[in-house]
């Protein structure tokens, strides 16, 4: 019973995908996810960084969510989170109308982004050692 099983397993097509990841060997990724709380909110954290970037990269929220796979709603509730966590907010929004509105950074949003990534590249750096003997211990 046991040989048939592995004979049947053998004979069954692999997607192309299956083997092209198999020979790749995908390594291990490591990622630092710094959080920083005012009481019980994340005043800052991966996401809302990821959604000031965006927010650089299109110019408004609403395209910041759709790149980022998110409702609008939940963009401008953490835009809003964030700016009234800070002591200077990160956005500035202006009404729709003929132009559209939009959404651009002020100094104190590209300086978060910035120190955000500044802070997972020192992270990264300063506990190399530990990471490569972490995951030396994954399978692969």
């Amino acid at each position: 019973m046991l040989s048939r099983m592995a004979d049947t397993a053998k004979t069954k097509p692999r997607p192309a995908t299956q083997s092209a990841t198999k020979a790749a060997k995908p390594r291990p990724e490591v990622r630092f996810r710094m959080r920083i709380r005012n009481g019980d909110a994340v005043a800052l954290g991966p996401g809302k960084v990821e959604l000031l970037e965006a927010v650089r990269e299109y110019g408004s929220i609403s395209a910041a969510a759709r790149s980022l796979g998110m409702s609008y709603r939940r963009a401008w509730l953490l835009i809003d989170e964030l700016n009234r966590s800070l002591k200077a907010p990160a956005t500035h929004s202006e009404q729709g109308g003929q132009s559209g509105g939009g959404c651009t950074l002020t100094p104190v949003g590209e300086n978060i982004i910035r120190l955000y990534r500044d802070v997972e590249v020192e992270a990264q750096r300063s506990c190399a050692k530990q990471i490569s003997e972490l995951t030396r211990l994954i399978r692969s």
